[in-house]
């Protein structure tokens, strides 16, 4: 049972006091700004992590994320390792997303195989990654063909 359940069997109120503190407390954020949100599948916890990315990043998220669907209609979704993951049923994740305190990371799981490679290199010789700043102009075009050329390879089984 949890501290809410147990709390509202005694008190009422204190229970509303709970609610009320949980409501608004801000997800905490790890070193270097990464949010920490419980794994999980699905939209909701990315959406959840997408709205806790502190800043500017919180519209970078948005944007990835609405990039991402657009590109790979029915994409799979999860929280692993306080990472949004995105993947295709069958054929695993292709990509995640990781906040640092200056960047956001998207990493391509496959993304030596992609065409032009991501300019991100990595000590595994198929990870590539894209680094976005805040003042970054971001290509969207390149980014979207990077999205649907990786959905469609082999991706990671985690």
């Amino acid at each position: 049972m949890n501290t809410m359940a147990r709390m509202s069997e005694k008190s009422p109120k204190a229970a509303k006091k709970i609610a009320a503190k949980e409501a608004t407390t801000k997800p905490v954020l790890l070193s270097g700004g990464n949010p920490r949100i419980p794994k999980g599948d699905g939209d909701a916890c990315v959406q959840a992590y997408i709205a806790a990315m502190p800043g500017w990043k919180r519209d970078v998220g948005r944007r990835l994320d609405a990039l991402i669907a657009r590109a790979v209609p029915g994409v799979r979704k999860a929280i692993k390792w306080n990472s949004p993951l995105y993947g295709v049923e069958g054929l695993g994740w292709f990509l995640g997303i990781h906040c640092f305190a200056k960047y956001v990371k998207v990493a391509f799981f496959r993304g030596a195989s992609l065409r032009p490679m991501p300019p991100g290199e990595s000590k595994q010789k198929d990870l590539r990654y894209l680094d976005i700043r805040k003042d970054d102009q971001l290509d969207e075009a390149q980014l979207a063909a990077w999205v649907m050329q990786a959905s469609r390879l082999p991706g990671k089984q985690m």
